[in-house]
């Protein structure tokens, strides 16, 4: 019998059968002769390109150097244990769908079938030449939907992975900005950054150096951890109040830009390495925006303290009387 490539990966139209199957059936000596190519024949519902050896060693053999759509293994105990067999292939790596023939009514048999791995089981007795295609048709279509799964699963993977080495590397713009700030404070001259500062930042997070330790209360640090947590899930517009009083507690602190930058690292170093397997992408567009709010009301407070320090209040004379 001549060889073909097996049919596209196309899982089967609700109520169609694949138009092509290739399948591989290993057998016996006993149930050898060609009887279940013309059954199939006699059956024009689809084509299958019936593959047969004898053997387990033939059917390994057959396995290794060609891909089928499915794999219909003939069950004789003591001669050839299908169970044994389909164990062994699904230890193996093999992801063939497939399907195991034999006498035993469905019921004594279909339990094991399932537990080492087989699709399906098919009593010689009781299973038509239709009912046979229909099984392979939704065992290929399993298989087709569990390896697509296993793609998206692969790519979400790697697409949270991306999202968590990009937060990363946004957290290192950060403290770059921290330590700029620290620059602009202590009153020296700001050196361009060269390619090899760049690359010494990004490698910061990657070797897990210590992060910069606060000197701030309990209190505040617990209740930025909180707002930013609440404003992750709240977004911006709904916290008016409590950034009015951040900001009051900030500036009461005396907390200048620089270490208020550094909270904000701080806490939402601890909110990202939290999530585990979740995305980190909302988490970091919530983030910035919390920032960009926290000193802006910081800048706010303190040019409101600066105002009234050069323009105390003053008692306003009454008319007709003279100052003191």
């Amino acid at each position: 019998m001549s060889l073909t490539a097996p049919s596209p990966a196309k899982p089967p139209i609700a109520g169609v059968l694949p138009a092509r199957i290739k399948v591989l059936y290993i057998t016996t000596l006993h149930r050898t002769g060609g009887w279940l190519t013309e059954a199939f024949a006699a059956d024009s519902a689809a084509q299958i390109l019936l593959e047969e050896v004898v053997g387990v060693t033939a059917g390994l053999s057959r396995l290794r150097d060609e891909v089928f759509d499915a794999v219909l293994v003939s069950h004789e105990p003591g001669v050839l244990d299908a169970l044994d067999l389909v164990e062994g292939l699904r230890a193996g790596g093999n992801e063939e769908p497939m399907i195991l023939l034999g006498s035993l009514p469905a019921q004594d048999i279909d339990a094991l079938c399932y537990e080492v791995g087989a699709d399906d089981y098919c009593c010689v007795a009781e299973t038509t030449v239709r009912g046979l295609l229909w099984k392979f048709a939704r065992a290929i279509e399993r298989g087709q939907l569990v390896r697509e799964n296993r793609r998206l699963v692969q790519a979400e993977r790697q697409r949270l992975q991306q999202e968590h080495l990009e937060a990363e590397r946004l957290l290192d713009q950060q403290r770059a900005v921290i330590a700029d700030l620290e620059t602009i404070g202590s009153g020296t001259k700001t050196q361009p950054r060269d390619v090899a500062d760049v690359e010494g930042s990004l490698a910061h997070s990657a070797t897990g150096c210590s992060h910069v330790q606060l000197d701030l209360p309990a209190t505040l640090i617990c209740h930025y951890r909180e707002l930013l947590r609440t404003y992750v899930i709240m977004g911006a517009g709904n916290l008016a109040d409590e950034m009015a009083d951040l900001a009051e507690m900030l500036a009461n602190a005396n907390v200048s830009a620089q270490c208020a930058m550094q909270l904000h690292v701080h806490v939402l170093e601890e909110l990202v390495q939290g999530l585990g397997n979740r995305s980190a992408r909302h988490v970091m567009n919530r983030a910035d925006l919390l920032v960009l709010e926290v000193m802006g009301h910081l800048a706010d407070g303190y040019r409101q303290r600066y105002y009234e320090r050069k323009h105390p209040p003053r008692q306003l004379e009454l008319p007709g009387f003279d100052a003191a």
